[in-house]
């Protein structure tokens, strides 16, 4: 019988659930000293809602291509998600929830993708967590209109969101939403925690617009739900109404209260990251008539009830592979790019397709990238494209490309609008859901709009391609607000990122092969708007050595000297070496294209390129040099920025920065005294 008097729409069983998830919420907070037990004790009766009567999903499978997708992108929570996954069945035990926050556990502070674990996505900094479910949405929308046919919708899932205060003030979450709005992606549900509390209290401190109004206006279904976070009749009727909806992404407004139940730590903003103590959990138990000596309890009946939902799951995935294995009939071919895809298989042989650019040419990196996509991008349907309102600079869009909006689900170039820190998450978002990828393109001085997006990527290793183009003093005219001097150094210094920065435009092919084929971390490409000169392959080494990093490209028996380089500051040092080649001095040049990959080579192979014995070494780069004395070492010089740029045609920054051939023959001169 439901205690309708008291919480409309929950039974006195799920009302065990419910405490159930409450008090593993807070005793692993409690235990571990640390934690955010507020949010989880709001949230519990809406996530217990959300996880046993609508998502589907099986923890015997967690990766299962249809199941509903779930973010917590209220990520301090985090403990509310692990006690869903422990009940539901997922591979989190009681014992992990015991050792939350602790060293080795699988219960970290805030959420870390391990999809094995039911964990989606990394959602630590606030806003990443609702804008990668933007991008999952568009992923679902894409691969359904591509996989599904008649009678076949093996791609047909929801995506489904809690989300913050925080979350929502966040700019990124605004850039994606709008964007969401603006594609209609009516597969996108977000549960909006409204419980007035944030660390520095009362969110009228800072955040009183219109949150409703705000997201009509993004072009969203907005349902709101009064009361104290218990009716769970009328929030079932505003997720009811959000499935239903056709057109538009849904944002539910739930008023809860933090810390629900506490008699002493309720709608106080301690409570959102410290533990409630002791005493305060015993009176909270008391008042919910719980047994304040049970620890860590979860009563039989609430375990069997709560796995109902996962036994749904494990029939919901029988069904859909009794229905997969008659589509292969059906469908063989496209069943199987759909297992290539899920194996992490690509669907051509890219050495078949790679251009060629002939010796002798001239072309900017940018340009080049443009063209391998040409040649790539329509024979890779599950790789989506797009640009922050850069496409004719960044040369991002392909041949033949349509874009992906409202009326075209079969677009696969995405117009992110003048919106970088969204499209590093949506990117990031698309690239978690197992069958497509996406790359993604700005002018380099723009990663730092978008570098918390990229962290995330690189600590999570997603799979993720971010294309920057305008990467030097070499754009010109535009001047120090849109050139980068910092910002290479910048990436290199993020683990797990593969930083590219090719010569010229056959390096540029064999970039694009390696982020293709490389699927354990996200690769970003620095490419230039200046022409660069193709390098001769035939009188130096092949580009294809730069799979390793680092490769000696104009080698000497005896080296006098090393010139070290990447870019566009390549050709400089190979003209440099010829020049100085005359005056009988022996120059080795390297180019350097990913340090990241180089430093994963043996020692061996690292001393053949950079051999320990020739201290005379000179680096050239147009950025500033920090990190390059580990390869320069005591006697080395670096040519490259030790300030902003200037507005000014490309060649006349260049010779006004010094980072020029004569500088470079100065430098190998004085390296060698």
């Amino acid at each position: 019988m439901k205690d309708t008097a008291k919480n409309p729409g929950l039974s006195k069983l799920d009302e065990l659930c419910v405490q159930t998830i409450r008090f593993l919420s807070v005793e692993a907070v409690q235990k571990a000293n640390s934690g955010h037990p507020g949010m989880p004790m709001g949230m519990a009766p809406a996530a217990y809602v959300l996880w046993t009567r609508y998502m589907k999903y099986n923890p015997a499978n967690p990766r299962w291509h249809n199941r509903d997708r779930f973010v917590l992108s209220a990520g301090h929570g985090s403990v509310l998600l692990y006690s869903l996954l422990h009940l539901t069945g997922f591979d989190i035990s009681l014992d992990e929830l015991r050792n939350f926050r602790q060293w080795g556990s699988k219960t970290p502070g805030h959420p870390e993708y391990d999809p094995q674990s039911g964990i989606e996505v990394t959602t630590g900094p606030l806003g990443q967590g609702i804008s990668n479910a933007v991008g999952m949405a568009i992923a679902e929308k894409y691969l359904a209109n591509y996989f599904n046919r008649d009678g076949f919708p093996i791609i047909d899932y929801k995506i489904y969101v809690i989300a913050s205060d925080g979350d929502l003030q966040e700019g990124v979450s605004s850039e994606a939403s709008s964007l969401a709005g603006h594609l209609g992606l009516d597969n996108l549900i977000v549960v909006y925690d409204d419980n007035h509390i944030s660390i520095d209290g009362d969110t009228e401190l800072a955040f009183t617009e219109d949150r409703v109004k705000r997201y009509e206006a993004y072009g969203w279904n907005v349902q709101e739900v009064g009361g104290d976070g218990n009716n769970m009749a009328a929030f079932e009727k505003a997720l009811e109404n959000a499935e239903q909806e056709k057109e538009r992404p849904t944002l539910i407004k739930l008023r809860t209260h933090i810390a629900y139940g506490s008699p002493n730590m309720q709608d106080t903003a301690k409570s959102h990251g410290s533990p409630l103590g002791n005493d305060e959990i015993k009176l909270t138990k008391e008042r919910f008539g719980w047994d304040p000596e049970k620890s860590f309890y979860v009563p039989k009946e609430a375990l069997a009830h709560i796995r109902k939902a996962t036994d749904k799951g494990k029939e919901a995935e029988a069904a859909w592979n009794k229905m997969f294995a008659e589509y292969a009939k059906a469908h063989p071919e496209l069943a199987q790019q759909f297992q290539d895809a899920a194996e992490g298989k690509l669907s051509v042989n890219l050495d078949d397709i790679l251009p060629n650019f002939e010796t002798g040419s001239s072309i900017a990196t940018r340009k080049a990238s443009g063209k391998v996509l040409d040649a790539l991008m329509p024979k890779l349907p599950l790789v989506l494209g797009g640009s922050a309102d850069l496409t004719p600079s960044n040369n991002t869009e392909f041949v033949g490309a349509k874009a992906f909006q409202k009326g075209a689900r079969d677009g696969r170039y995405i117009h992110y609008g003048i919106r970088e820190h969204a499209m590093g998450a949506i990117m990031n978002g698309i690239s978690v859901t197992g069958l497509a990828r996406a790359y993604g393109g700005t002018f380099l001085v723009f990663s730092d709009y978008m570098r918390a997006a990229i962290r995330v990527a690189a600590m999570s290793r997603y799979p993720t391609i971010f294309v920057f183009t305008h990467d030097s003093i070499g754009l010109g005219e535009d001047g120090p607000t849109h050139q980068p001097v910092e910002q290479l150094a910048a990436l290199r210094v993020i683990p797990n990122l593969l930083v590219f920065r090719p010569a010229d435009a056959n390096e540029t092919t064999q970039t694009w092969k390696f982020a293709l084929e490389h699927r354990d971390g996200p690769v970003a490409l620095l490419l230039t708007r200046q022409g660069l000169p193709v390098i001769d392959q035939d009188k130096y080494s092949s580009a294809a050595n730069l799979s390793k990093g680092a490769y000696v490209l104009v080698g000497a028996d005896k080296p006098d000297v090393l010139l070290l380089a990447s870019g566009s500051e390549v050709s400089v040092a190979t003209e440099a070496a010829e020049k100085l080649a005359v005056e009988k001095i022996a120059a080795q040049v390297v180019s350097m294209p990913c340090w990241e990959l180089f430093e994963k080579q043996d020692k061996e192979y690292r001393d053949s390129v950079i051999p320990p014995n020739v201290k005379a070494r000179v680096g050239i780069e147009a950025g500033v040099e920090q990190g390059w004395w580990k390869w320069l070492g005591d006697k080395g010089v670096f040519i490259g920025m030790s300030s902003f740029g200037a507005s000014a045609p490309a060649k006349i920054c260049f010779e006004k920065f010094g980072i020029t051939v004569e500088k470079t023959i100065e430098a190998a001169k004085k390296a060698m005294t």
